[in-house]
């Protein structure tokens, strides 16, 4: 009887884990990018603080999917791929579930609260915006991608602010578009994928269609694009790394991008960008060059 409760017990744990959804904590890496930008990345310091800061946020980052889960596990039911989550096929209750999820939140803000107050504030407003998200604001057309997209760049200046570093207006600007990339091309695939029964499952997707989306992603493409290019080229950018080298990186950001174009049209993926980074090898090999390049062309 014993062995058979341990066994349970040990089912609900990786259940709840599941729950967090640790494939999701990837979009917590932007953290990162401040600490590499500033070229603080060989300061021990400052990299342990970036660590505290993308542990605090993936315990947020993972109350924020419970909370939704729980809220939207009837709409999940109707998915083909969000039924097996956890609170959707029944295999979690809601309640303790989100009393422990509850819990260690509050551990992650008064973690950041030892890294930096700046951090914390970050992270208390990245959990009030989800929750408004959860409650509301998912079913305003337009600002709830926008909502989704302000998360990755309070991820980024959150890393910042964890090792007091100046934001770079940049920064925010590049991280922005992308996330308006993803999320747009994110709801063109539910609502294609999912065709008469998007509404069910994601009611706001009955205010798109195919090629309001198709036109959205067209505009925040070129954006994401010609951001970054006159970052690399900006006098400012110049002046601070000493260096003009930045621009080769370019062809880099212009094939990622086009590769997952390439999927989400061709493929008809692009419903899960977090599982796309880490699966699609020539995304993959992509952002590792890419990263192995501006981390030459900084720091050697």
């Amino acid at each position: 009887m014993n062995d058979y409760r341990l066994e349970e017990s040990v089912v609900v744990v990786i259940h709840f884990f599941r729950a967090l959804r640790p494939y999701q904590w990837s979009k917590n890496l932007l953290v990162f990018a401040a600490l590499i930008f500033s070229e603080h990345l060989f300061d021990p310091a400052d990299v342990l603080r970036t660590i505290a800061a993308f542990l605090v946020f993936s315990l947020t980052a993972g109350w924020v999917y419970v909370v939704n889960d729980i809220r939207d596990r009837q709409a999940d039911r109707l998915h083909p791929v969000k039924r097996l989550r956890p609170f959707a096929s029944g295999a979690l209750k809601p309640a303790p579930a989100l009393a422990l999820a509850t819990a260690l939140m509050l551990a992650s803000i008064v973690l950041s609260a030892a890294v930096s107050l700046r951090l914390t504030a970050a992270l208390a407003l990245y959990a009030l915006m989800n929750l408004a998200y959860t409650l509301l604001l998912k079913n305003i057309v337009i600002l709830d991608i926008l909502v989704i997209a302000i998360g990755f760049v309070l991820r980024a200046v959150a890393g910042a602010w964890a090792i007091d570093v100046p934001i770079s207006h940049w920064l925010l600007v590049c991280t922005f578009f992308l996330a308006l990339f993803l999320v747009t091309g994110k709801r063109r695939n539910e609502l294609v994928k999912l065709g008469d029964d998007a509404s069910n499952h994601r009611p706001i997707l009955t205010e798109y269609n195919p090629a309001l989306l198709d036109q959205m992603i067209g505009v925040v493409t070129a954006a994401t694009i010609i951001s970054y290019a006159l970052y690399t080229v900006d006098e400012e950018t110049v002046a601070k790394f000493e260096t003009d080298n930045l621009i080769y990186t370019i062809p880099f950001v212009v094939y990622g991008i086009f590769r997952y174009f390439y999927l989400i049209y061709k493929c008809q993926l692009g419903g899960a960008p977090e599982k796309i980074l880490i699966k699609d090898a020539h995304i993959l090999a992509t952002v590792f060059l890419w990263i192995v390049l501006v981390l030459v062309i900084l720091y050697l």
